[in-house]
């Protein structure tokens, strides 16, 4: 009897260790290539962090890539399977006449994620007040900087000829730094290095690029068209973990959510992450579902016109794909 029950004992954790590593078996390997390491990009981390793509069976390895070029190579070599970039990318990639061209499937930003920073504070500040001023813009031919003149020409300023100075040659790392040592009265940064600044005295927020700039495609998740027609699945349970975390972002606050995605900004403060969090949330700047609209992506078009890096015609229907979208938004309502 007593020899009866510890086979039964044996059987039953064989039968747990089984089903453990079938489980496991089931999960599908993935490498996500994001292009650079941001508070911007906060859903994904609420994605990765609160589990949302294991309960879609997915194991995503996720490599910060540090460049739009570096991002598409990744994607484009099979060194990473779906890629989080501008969607400008996807276009320079369209008129280079790719045979497997890759494909915008789930946005994640909406707006420009940048904010016009003064060495001083301008309680009083309007746009005409970068006349005559040097300003500390960022590298030439990425969304930042097309929108940045965007945004200066929209309110009647010729960045190249209105300005003392407009400086573009500087390394996205070195921004920052360049412009706390520097002359430039003006600098354009991301959060968290915004918020930073503030804190520290070296700088003030005095307007938002993504509020004047309107809703664009800023960063999306891309991926070869191959993998639509080879694992199509692999997209929709992506594109489903990534709505779940937009849906937690938008019910959640920033203090919450900053505890989150804490892991992934070892260097941050708390409270500096959750004020740039909550910046973020209150111009909207997270996507509230992965739909990337057409309207959206005229803009975006519109500003690469402005900026004279439109290559050439980029239609909707065949660089973005929304049906996977709309699929996972009208299940999970």
């Amino acid at each position: 009897m007593r020899r009866f029950k510890w086979l039964s004992i044996i059987f039953i954790v064989v039968l747990f260790s089984l089903a453990a590593c079938s489980s496991k078996s089931e999960q599908i390997d993935i490498t996500l290539a994001e292009v650079t390491r941001s508070v911007f990009y906060t859903p994904q981390y609420v994605a990765l962090e609160k589990g949302f793509f294991e309960e879609e069976g997915l194991n995503v390895d996720l490599q910060t890539t540090w460049g739009g070029d570096k991002t598409m190579t990744a994607l484009l070599s099979d060194h990473a399977d779906i890629a989080l970039v501008g969607s400008e990318t996807s276009i320079y990639v369209y008129h280079q006449d790719a045979t497997d061209p890759v494909i915008n499937f789930a946005q994640l930003t909406q707006t420009d994620g940048t904010f016009l920073v003064a060495k001083e504070p301008m309680p009083n500040f309007t746009w005409d007040d970068l006349r005559g001023e040097k300003f500390l813009g960022q590298r030439k031919g990425g969304m930042p900087q097309m929108v940045g003149e965007f945004v200066l020409k929209k309110h009647g300023i010729d960045p190249h000829n209105d300005l003392d100075e407009l400086i573009q040659n500087i390394d996205f790392a070195n921004i920052p730094g360049a412009f706390a040592s520097g002359d430039a009265k003006f600098v354009q940064l991301f959060e968290p290095t915004a918020s930073v600044f503030e804190k520290e005295g070296k700088g003030y927020v005095i307007a938002s690029f993504g509020e004047e700039s309107g809703l664009i495609p800023y960063t999306v998740f891309m991926a070869k068209e191959s993998l639509f027609d080879d694992e199509r699945n692999i997209i929709e349970k992506f594109t489903r973990a990534i709505y779940k975390a937009q849906l937690w972002v938008e019910e959640h606050d920033a203090e919450e959510i900053a505890k989150v995605v804490e892991p992934y900004f070892e260097d941050a403060e708390l409270d500096i992450l959750a004020s740039s969090i909550e910046r973020y949330k209150q111009q909207g700047s997270f996507a509230l579902d992965p739909i990337l609209t057409e309207e959206a992506w005229q803009n975006l078009l519109d500003i690469m016109e402005e900026a004279g890096e439109l290559p050439g015609d980029a239609p909707y229907d065949e660089l973005v794909n929304t049906e996977i979208a709309e699929k996972i938004i009208s299940e999970i309502k």
